[in-house]
């Protein structure tokens, strides 16, 4: 078994790039978290688009419902139809963001500890050339 853990330790330190690049690496994750924020953006404003329509369709009714004639009436039952439509998608799409938030959430965690691994790394290589 510690044959195991010691092969398993061996390919995870492999995937890390080499301390003498952490300063390319540091960027690079910032380069990446930047891309995957402007995304969580983008991903969040659908799920609110889906809902704002949803409530433009409850508001409608609401206002021009109560105007219409009665053989009419059948036709505005569709708004309560598509506002409820409106507001399962825009939940759909809320789930949506909040899985990718979370998995944002998550590889920031992973790659600042990897950073921090990095940084220890370059520390013990540092402190071995400079000892007699």
């Amino acid at each position: 078994m510690e044959k195991q853990n010691e092969s398993l330790r061996e390919r995870l330190l492999a995937r890390l790039p080499q301390p003498e690049n952490l300063a390319a690496y540091r960027k690079e994750t910032e380069v990446l978290l930047a891309k995957h924020e402007k995304a969580l953006f983008w991903e969040k404003m659908v799920s609110t688009v889906f809902y704002a329509c949803a409530v433009a369709l409850v508001w409608a009714d609401i206002f021009w419902g109560q105007k219409l004639s009665t053989p009419m009436k059948i036709h505005y039952i569709g708004f309560w139809v598509g506002a409820g439509l409106l507001l399962f998608v825009g939940a759909i799409e809320d789930l949506r963001y909040r899985i990718y938030r979370s998995k944002v959430e998550m590889l920031k965690e992973v790659k600042q500890v990897q950073l921090q691994v990095l940084e220890i790394q370059a520390s013990l290589q540092k402190d071995a050339r400079y000892q007699p």
